[in-house]
């Protein structure tokens, strides 16, 4: 089989940190007997300037037909914020119904945490947030623009279709981690009455169906608290689009930052997109000192989510092995290599070089 992966290298320092993470999914594919063929798509910012698009239907029918896309990053200082995100990263997830955002929250040995005395065995858990609900589906509207009576409503719609599916999901990975058999719900069932209820109430039935795993629930400010006190105490959380978007940038930085994030959003009966969390990053574009490896453990992902999991696992070992042995630290310009040389690093640990 030849894996067809799409390529959005997008804006700013994106195509930097997917150059690298390409050379390592040719270098695993060479160790690890795997076939695949890119299709590269110009999307982001440059392209919206230039033509006011942002993703034409026919593309969308385009990434319907690959088993998986791989994302560098969106956002351009020259377009307004929101245009890019709605329009890019949005629309893909929306359309191509990728309603699983999942986030590993790991702290590798080798690299420092803000936590002081958490280790990497008490950070090692993951984030499974709804992704095609919420907040983020553009409901709502303005009145009044520009007046001291102006009106903002923005409403946040949960499905109890979409709440299951997502709930489901972080079980079976639960399930299949098989770590601590613990999951939990973060919510705000004591104000957000109504959306939270409907969450709650659907988590506890599905738990039913899953004896040995251990369900649990805690606010969304509680979970703040106890990721930063007790990271430990996690082992999967399940939330939705708001509060997953927060808490795992808070989750990125106690794993060590955003150069080593990477998440997935998933369909798990289609097409899945792999980026990594850090951002375009714009004022950095063309130095080439921005860490890669969150890029790199995207295609671990990907490779992962293919059933390439020889690969995967090949793919982390090394990037396990470049912050032990050469990375100083993951911020810009302080790696003490640039973004291609870690890149070539982490290919060299591959092929056992």
């Amino acid at each position: 089989m030849t894996y067809k992966i799409g390529v959005i290298p997008g804006d700013g320092t994106g195509p930097e940190v997917v150059a690298e993470g390409i050379k390592v999914l040719k270098a695993a594919s060479e160790k690890f007997k795997f076939k695949y063929e890119l299709v590269n798509y110009d999307l982001g910012g440059e392209r919206y300037l230039r033509t006011k698009e942002t993703v034409p239907s026919s593309v969308l029918d385009e990434l319907r037909e690959l088993d998986a896309i791989f994302l560098g990053a969106i956002g351009h200082p020259d377009v307004k914020p929101g245009i890019l995100e709605k329009g890019v990263l949005l629309e893909i997830r929306f359309q191509l119904e990728q309603y699983i955002n999942l986030r590993p929250v790991k702290l590798y040995p080798g690299v420092e945490t803000p936590l002081k005395d958490k280790k990497p065995e008490d950070i090692d858990f993951v984030v499974v947030r709804e992704n095609n609900e919420g907040a983020y589906i553009g409901a709502g509207g303005v009145l009044r623009k520009g007046t001291p009576d102006e009106i903002a409503v923005q409403e946040a719609v949960h499905t109890r279709r979409g709440i299951e599916r997502c709930i489901r999901y972080a079980f079976e990975y639960c399930r299949k981690r098989n770590q601590k058999n613990k999951i939990t719900l973060c919510g705000k069932t004591n104000v957000l009455t109504y959306a939270f209820d409907l969450w709650e109430r659907v988590f506890y039935d599905v738990a039913k169906e899953y004896k040995g795993i251990e369900p649990n629930y805690a606010h969304v400010d509680a979970t703040c608290m106890w990721m930063v006190k007790n990271p430990e105490w996690f082992d999967v959380i399940v939330t939705d689009n708001m509060f997953g978007d927060i808490i795992t940038d808070l989750g990125a930085m106690i794993q060590g930052g955003m150069g080593i994030a990477a998440g997935g959003n998933i369909n798990p009966e289609g097409v899945s997109m792999f980026e990594p969390m850090g951002g375009s990053t714009p004022k950095y574009t063309g130095m080439g000192v921005v860490s890669p490896l969150a890029a790199i453990s995207a295609v671990q992902m990907m490779l992962e989510t293919l059933r390439e999991d020889k690969a995967g696992k090949g793919i982390e070992d090394a990037i396990m092995k470049v912050l032990q042995r050469d990375v100083k630290s993951l911020a810009a310009g302080k790696m003490g290599y640039s973004t291609s040389q870690v890149g070539d690093l982490v290919v060299q640990y591959i092929l056992g070089k």
